[in-house]
């Protein structure tokens, strides 16, 4: 219910999204990969039981009926691998992706909503994260803290922030000038409030937008870091994988089945990301939803 003499807001992201979600092709084709990913973590027990670093077979066999996807040097069979890596890769890939959208939509909004010396102030430490190489530093923090799940989220949601926060401030920006805001301010509401419950309704779809961005960045930038065995190389994971086929002179010796499921399988992931993206920021942009009215009447 509205408050007298506040204007009522339409929010952006509105109740209807999933059902137009639904009729777009590309997000249909992205959430069906998603989905089938998700769903092969979860169940991953029961499609892969025992351990899957256990040899069951002789070394580096080819793609077979025995082993759809052959085997490792050691003996390990590959579909199994890359079933329980999708549980560490996509759990991590989606830890970042909302601990640094969170983090940035916190600071975000702060900058745009106090101004002056808060924005410089926060500006300052976002240009400062935003300037500094991302790779080195990841490599050089994922270098100095104990390998873990819990060190690639930390050093990942430190390095990763910073583009989320520069996002949602300047949309913040455009929202702090709204008569509704003004109104809440008068009224005396709590800052926090009017961030929350007048600020952040609107942002709904740039916040999900840069969601799907951060967990396509920890998805790729986890598989990085393992891939230089900067991660918990005992794991099991997408990076670690790729990993140990590296260890192994895989392309060396052409026994390409050891490395080729866990990037296609991450490349499926982004791919399936970049289109739901894609769709959310078509729905909710009025600026493209107008370019779609006009290339349908014409």
């Amino acid at each position: 219910m509205s408050r007298p003499g506040v204007p009522v807001r339409t929010p952006v992201f509105r109740d209807h999204l999933l059902g137009r979600l639904l009729r777009d092709k590309r997000a249909v084709v992205g959430i069906a990969i998603l989905l089938i990913f998700i769903i092969i973590a979860l169940i991953a027990p029961l499609l892969a039981p025992g351990n899957p670093r256990a040899a069951v077979a002789d070394g580096s066999e080819a793609p077979s009926w025995a082993h759809l996807l052959g085997t490792t040097q050691k003996g390990e069979d590959v579909l199994s691998l890359l079933i329980w890596g999708s549980r560490s890769s996509l759990g991590i890939g989606f830890t970042v992706g909302a601990l640094a959208t969170i983090v940035g939509l916190l600071i975000g909004l702060a900058s745009a909503f106090f101004g002056r010396v808060a924005d410089d102030l926060l500006s300052v430490v976002t240009n400062i994260f935003l300037l500094i190489p991302g790779l080195p530093l990841l490599i050089i923090l994922a270098a100095f803290l104990p390998a873990g799940p819990g060190t690639i989220v930390l050093v990942l949601v430190a390095t990763g922030w910073a583009g989320s926060a520069r996002v949602i401030r300047s949309q913040a920006l455009s929202l702090r000038g709204k008569d509704y805001v003004d109104a809440a301010v008068v009224t005396g509401e709590r800052s926090l409030t009017i961030m929350l419950r007048e600020m952040l309704p609107n942002m709904a779809s740039i916040v999900m937008s840069t969601f799907l961005a951060c967990v396509i960045f920890g998805i790729g930038a986890q598989a990085g870091l393992e891939f230089l065995g900067l991660g918990d190389v005992s794991a099991i994971s997408w990076g670690t994988n790729l990993y140990w086929s590296s260890i192994e002179g895989s392309m060396i010796r052409g026994t390409w089945w050891t490395f080729l499921p866990s990037g296609v399988a991450i490349a499926l992931v982004a791919f399936a990301l970049a289109l739901i993206n894609y769709a959310v920021d078509e729905i909710t942009n009025p600026r493209l939803v107008s370019r779609m009215k006009k290339g349908r009447k014409k």
